[in-house]
């Protein structure tokens, strides 16, 4: 029996992941703004005790965006509505650090935190689509590498004012008349290369301390941010080869960060289709596949190249390297892997059809399921997994089918534990840096 446990988190994403996900028969179109939907999801994840909640984001649009983002629920808004209708479940948002102020982030997130009783969770991201600072009043998007110098002081301010207040500052005494401790509320009074944020922030620390560090990102600068500082990583990985490669480095760099790399959970994304045998699932498969259509997948691509518009190209032709090559600049590690599919020799159809084609390898029975999320987690490619529902209807598949059977194996648990998600999770709950500064002064 293994001792190492799988962590799994369900993406809240309505109408699907894919540009064509809603055209299913059975798929709801106003999936992606319709509570009762993400209601009966988030339940439905938590009686299979996930882990948590994921609620992705981007701040730039066009009419070649994918359906769930072309209109969708901003992710604090929906998040904070699921915390009332769970009681267990982490709640993760997605929030960028290059088009949100840091003060407002951070009130945002700890509100979360406090309304869910300690089950917030941020996925920090840097925002790779250009056309997401006109919509914030910028003249340029930052380059990649700035982004991430960005990131890295954001997110220690942010962290320095979820630490604002020390965890007994408020005092509360009817009888005396001391609402607050004084000596224990604290400014921050940060001045940075791109930040200067004064505090105090404006709402106590939170049960957890601090919500959950999620980061999405397998480009070198990703990788060094999530081995420093994050405390999940959602990634991609076409095979277990290449997860167990990345899974070894991004591990390494963390224990190099002087971490314990066991305090940072990789879990790349999956979309799992179940079937009650094997032709069922291959069934299933196809028919998730044959809604892709070339004009969509053409869109799908272009998504990792900065919007670049594929459609005006030959599809039978050579993928246009000479004028992708630009937008790699943005999204590295995604326009990377179409890259190589590119030096291969495809041609653009067969790269986007491909690329929007969701793969095979998480299809099968519930026993051949488990046996490959078993095979992930003991063999180190993943901690877990992050999934979509692929098709309507398949959430419920997997926590009646699969769930007991990675519960029988003794690799994932058969209830919520802990009464934060940092505690579900394993995690240490991190030590005010003020109360750890007074602790130091008293014991000298």
């Amino acid at each position: 029996m293994s001792k190492r446990q799988l962590r799994l988190g369900f993406i809240l994403h309505g109408v699907g992941p894919g540009w064509d996900d809603w055209r299913h028969p059975d798929a709801q179109v106003d999936a992606s703004t319709s509570l009762s939907f993400y209601k009966r999801q988030a339940q439905a994840a938590e009686r299979g005790k996930f882990d948590y909640l994921f609620v992705a984001d981007s701040v730039s649009i066009n009419a070649r965006s994918s359906p769930h983002y072309l209109n969708r629920f901003e992710p604090l808004t929906i998040l904070s509505a699921m915390a009332v209708v769970t009681e267990h479940i982490g709640l993760v948002g997605t929030a960028t650090v290059t088009y949100t102020e840091a003060f407002n982030l951070a009130r945002q997130f700890a509100s979360l935190d406090h309304i869910s009783g300690g089950r917030a969770g941020w996925n920090v991201v840097t925002s790779w689509l250009e056309g997401s600072a006109a919509n914030y009043g910028k003249s340029e998007h930052l380059a990649h590498d700035t982004r991430y110098r960005l990131a890295a002081e954001y997110l220690d301010v942010v962290k320095g004012l979820w630490d604002s207040w020390e965890d007994d500052a408020l005092v509360r005494d009817k009888e005396s008349g001391q609402f607050l401790d004084p000596d224990k509320l604290h400014e921050l009074n940060h001045k940075g290369e791109f930040l200067s944020v004064k505090g105090p922030l404006n709402i106590s620390r939170s049960p957890q301390g601090q919500p959950v560090i999620f980061q999405a990102g397998s480009s070198e600068d990703g990788r060094n941010f999530a081995a420093k500082s994050a405390e999940a990583i959602f990634t991609h990985q076409e095979n277990i080869e290449e997860a167990q490669s990345f899974y070894a480095d991004v591990k390494a760099r963390a224990r190099g960060f002087g971490r314990d790399p066991d305090q940072l959970f990789i879990v790349p994304g999956a979309r799992v289709i179940v079937g009650s045998t094997e032709e069922e699932a291959q069934r299933l498969h196809q028919e998730l596949a044959g809604l892709v259509s070339l004009e969509n997948a053409l869109r799908a691509l272009g998504r990792s190249f900065n919007d670049h518009n594929f459609s005006v190209y030959d599809p039978d032709g050579a993928f246009p390297v000479e004028v992708a090559v630009e937008g790699y600049k943005s999204n590295q590690s995604a326009s990377e892997r179409i890259l190589e599919l590119a030096r291969q020799g495809l041609t653009l159809r067969e790269i986007a059809l491909r690329a929007a084609t969701p793969r095979s390898q998480f299809t099968g029975t519930p026993e051949q399921i488990a046996d490959r999320f078993q095979q992930w987690l003991e063999t180190r490619a993943s901690d877990g997994f992050n999934l979509f529902e692929s098709l309507p209807g398949q959430l419920d598949v997997f926590v009646d089918q699969v769930v007991p059977i990675l519960q029988e194996r003794g690799i994932y648990k058969t209830d919520y534990t802990g009464a934060t998600f940092r505690e579900g999770l394993g995690l240490d709950k991190p030590v005010n840096r003020y109360t750890a500064a007074r602790a130091e002064r008293s014991a000298a």
